[in-house]
């Protein structure tokens, strides 16, 4: 095997050099409790919104515009779900 020179490359060759810190046990559980709580949150989130528009669309006393509303909201969140779900 034969040595290479860093301060010259072979052709066509890219050198790169990174330093990086290993995450330790707590690290690594700090980071996945709060991913999975946020997911949580957002989940949360999206099922309230999602029940306030069906309610104000069902609803009798709600008007024309809120329900116009209501359903644009709707529309957009099912768009937005499909599209995370097929991802193009």
């Amino acid at each position: 095997m034969s040595p290479i020179d860093l301060n010259a490359p072979p052709e066509n060759h890219k050198v790169s050099v990174s330093v990086e810190r290993e995450e330790t046990q707590g690290e690594r559980w700090v980071r996945l409790f709060k991913d999975v709580v946020l997911f949580l949150v957002a989940i949360a989130f999206v099922v309230v919104v999602a029940w306030l528009c069906t309610a104000t669309v069902t609803s009798d006393a709600a008007t024309a515009e809120e329900k116009k509303w209501a359903m644009s909201v709707l529309s957009a969140a099912t768009g937005g779900i499909i599209g995370y779900l097929v991802r193009k």
